[in-house]
C-alpha cells in the first residue's frame, strides 16, 4: 500500500504543502501452506524481489508558489531531479533519502526537506537459486540464503527434491539418480505471530539429463 507522508517546504511568506506518496515496489509474499503440508498445495515460482521506490511531490497545495526544482539524494550515491522519480536498488539494505529543494525565483536551497526511510531489510523474501539443467549424478547446489521472514524467529530452510529426498538449511547440495523434470521444493518456517508457523514455499523446475 501507498505510504502518504506530509512534505512542509517552507519559503519567505509562505507556507507550502506537499503530500508525497511514497510506492515501494516490492514482491508479493509466496503463498502459505498450512504447517506440515508439503505435498497437497501448490508452489509458487520464486519471485526476485524488486529493490525499487517511485517518489511524487508534485501535489503543491499552493499552485502560486511558483516554479521548483526538486534534488533527491536516493542514499546508494544516486543523484536525481525532477518532480517525480524513480530509482532500483543494487543491494537489500536501509537507504535515507534526502530531497533538497530549490525556489527557482528566489535561489533559495532548502536542503534536506525531507527524509525518507527507506528500508528493504524488513521485507519477506522467499526464493532460491539452482541449475536448470543438470546430469543424473552431478552434484546440485540449492542457496536460498536470502531469503527470510523479518517478523518471525528461528527460520528453518526446509527442501523438498521431489524424488523422495528432503532437506534442511539455507545451503544444500543433492545428486538426482533419475533422469526427468522435478519441482523442487523450498518452504520457509519459523516461529512468531501471524503466519510464522506456516510454511512460505516457492518452487522451481530442475531438468535431470541422462
Amino acid at each position: 500500500m501507498p505510504a502518504t507522508v506530509l512534505l512542509r517546504v517552507f519559503c519567505p511568506g509562505r507556507l507550502l504543502l506537499f503530500l508525497l506518496p511514497l510506492l515501494l515496489l516490492l514482491a508479493r509474499p509466496a503463498a502459505a501452506q498450512q504447517a506440515g503440508d508439503t505435498t497437497s498445495v501448490a508452489c509458487s515460482p520464486p519471485r526476485v524481489p524488486k529493490l525499487c521506490v517511485e517518489l511524487d511531490a508534485r501535489q503543491a497545495v499552493d499552485p502560486a508558489a511558483g516554479p521548483l526544482t526538486f534534488r533527491w539524494n536516493m542514499g546508494d550515491g544516486t543523484q536525481l531531479t525532477g518532480p517525480t522519480v524513480a530509482h532500483c536498488y543494487a543491494e537489500r539494505r536501509r537507504y535515507t533519502v534526502r530531497l533538497d529543494v530549490v525556489d527557482e525565483a528566489s535561489g533559495e536551497v532548502r536542503d534536506a526537506e525531507k527524509l525518507l526511510d527507506v528500508d528493504f531489510t524488513k521485507q519477506t523474501v522467499v526464493n532460491f537459486r539452482a541449475a536448470d539443467t543438470v546430469r543424473v549424478g552431478q552434484p546440485v547446489a540449492f542457496d536460498a540464503a536470502d531469503s527470510q521472514l523479518p517478523a518471525c524467529r528461528n527460520m528453518v530452510v526446509i527442501w523438498d527434491f521431489r524424488d523422495g529426498a528432503t532437506s534442511t538449511g539455507p545451503r544444500v547440495e543433492h545428486r538426482f539418480r533419475r533422469p526427468g523434470r522435478y519441482a523442487v521444493r523450498m518452504a520457509l518456517r519459523a516461529n512468531g505471530p501471524g503466519s510464522c508457523p506456516d510454511s512460505h514455499c516457492v518452487s522451481r523446475q530442475v531438468v535431470v539429463l541422462p
